[in-house]
């Protein structure tokens, strides 16, 4: 067993080193129209289920979208996914989250995380590819109301939507986020 637990490590370790290698931005143009795709689904998923969302991201400055984040662990484990940037309505970019894990932990689930910026320091700091979520912050599971009680005051909201699988584990502490902008040819062709 302890061989097991071993060789799983090493495994789920250089799993999520390799993802965490890859470019944020899909490079094909069918991969950033699937993205974009399930990040709008996402999102109306994440309005279906709390309507008050609506108003939270109305007075957000900006937010990013991962509409599959996968994440696994026995003891050690980490989680990646591809994700959309949005500031002022508009996509300015693509991201990717990993985060790797020790400590009891068990499972393998993927879910869609919605990061809301409140204040633009935040917003600015992801843009920077310097923003990493703390252990002081908690992912809020959406449900009906969620988004007009969220706690704004850290200028971070956090949203997550099961999509299967089951984890003993759910925290997003130490999410780490690489972020790239759209170049000018993505730019000029969204603005069409």
């Amino acid at each position: 067993m302890k061989r097991f637990v071993v060789l799983f490590t090493a495994f789920l370790g250089a799993a999520f080193i390799t993802a965490g290698c890859t470019n944020p931005r899909p490079e094909e143009s069918s991969d950033q129209a699937s993205l974009a795709s399930q990040s709008s689904a996402a999102i109306d998923g994440f309005k279906n289920d709390d309507p008050t969302l609506k108003d939270l991201l109305a007075k957000s400055v900006g937010y990013a979208i991962f509409p599959e984040v996968g994440k696994a662990g026995f003891i050690a484990g980490g989680s990646y996914g591809k994700g959309e940037v949005f500031e002022g309505g508009k996509k300015i970019g693509h991201a990717d989250i990993s985060q790797a894990t020790v400590g009891l932990q068990a499972g393998a689930q993927t879910f869609n995380e919605l990061i809301i910026f409140i204040r633009q320091e935040e917003l600015t700091k992801f843009k920077e590819s310097q923003f990493a979520l703390a252990g002081n912050i908690s992912a809020v599971a959406i449900k009906a109301g969620a988004a007009g009680t969220a706690d704004t005051s850290k200028g971070v909201v956090v949203f997550v939507r099961s999509t299967g699988g089951l984890m003993a584990e759910a925290a997003v502490g130490g999410q780490r986020f690489r972020f790239r902008p759209l170049d000018a040819a993505s730019t000029e062709a969204a603005a069409k």
